[in-house]
């Protein structure tokens, strides 16, 4: 199994550039990062008990330039997003920020995408939160056309262009991975569709269960990878015997020393669990 790290990247917290080298320097494969374009001061909490979003949600960087400045500074690194709010985003210009990554790094980019789940920042960019589902899939596709093909062409409900010229085309073909986020069904429905890959959660019930079933409704060996796991060797193992390919540590969002003493913290269990 492959190890990597999951996390916020703000203003606040290590840059990005040093974590990239030091997540490479300590051999972990991949660094996946959160995407937040804002938070309205008045919105919902996303806590039973309610409360307010720590500061990591709303001093999120951009994560295209984010992962761009970790990718200069590596030669293995995977960068992703995790995940990449694809209902907040215009599909062209998003295809063109994940193309161009892509060129940048050397063809080390996986898209990982999700339909959030804060309806307040989405109506903020004028999605409806009642369609948000189709509406990311419609994205989706959008894009893979804009990836793949020359002469780009899309007519569905919300996303609706004649043919256009889109470049750079990625550098993996036909494109970066897209590793969908999320447990439900739809969710589950959407890897078999169109995903290079599983994003569950941490703490996901059944996961073997839902290892096999994403599976067998793609008729493939789906690629997963767990997004942010605690540092209990136990629970890795359970990810292990579930057929897991990549776990991915949660690191909070902190500066640079503490930050580099957590990975080696992390990096020490993960080499004893290789």
């Amino acid at each position: 199994m492959r190890f990597g790290v999951s996390t916020f990247i703000t203003d606040e917290g290590i840059a990005a550039a040093d974590l990239g080298r030091a997540l490479e320097e300590r051999d972990f494969d991949s660094l996946f990062v959160a995407e937040h374009t804002h938070i309205p001061v008045s919105r919902e909490s996303p806590f039973p008990e309610g409360g307010d979003l720590p500061r990591i949600y709303y001093r999120t960087l951009d994560p295209f330039v984010a992962l761009t400045a970790a990718a200069a500074v590596t030669e293995r690194l995977l960068v992703a997003t995790g995940i990449a709010l694809v209902v907040e985003r215009d599909p062209i210009t998003t295809a063109k920020e994940v193309a161009s990554l892509d060129v940048v790094s050397g063809g080390r980019v996986i898209f990982g995408v999700g339909a959030g789940w804060n309806r307040e920042e989405m109506r903020n960019h004028g999605t409806d939160p009642a369609t948000r589902g189709a509406l990311m899939d419609e994205r989706i596709r959008a894009m893979r056309e804009i990836w793949t093909a020359e002469q780009a062409e899309f007519h569905g409900r919300f996303v609706d262009f004649d043919p256009i010229f889109s470049w750079p085309k990625p550098v993996q073909q036909p494109h970066p991975p897209i590793y969908v986020g999320g447990e439900s069904e739809r969710a589950l429905a959407r890897v078999a569709e169109y995903g290079g890959g599983w994003l569950p959660r941490a703490g996901t019930e059944n996961l073997a269960e839902l290892v096999a079933k994403v599976r067998d409704r793609a008729g493939r060996r789906v690629p997963v990878t767990v997004y942010g796991a605690p540092r209990d060797p136990h629970i890795i193992e359970s990810y292990a015997a579930a057929d897991v390919d990549r776990t991915l540590f949660y690191l909070p969002t902190r500066g640079r020393d503490e930050s580099l003493r957590r990975l080696d913290e992390f990096a020490e269990l993960a080499g004893r669990l290789s």
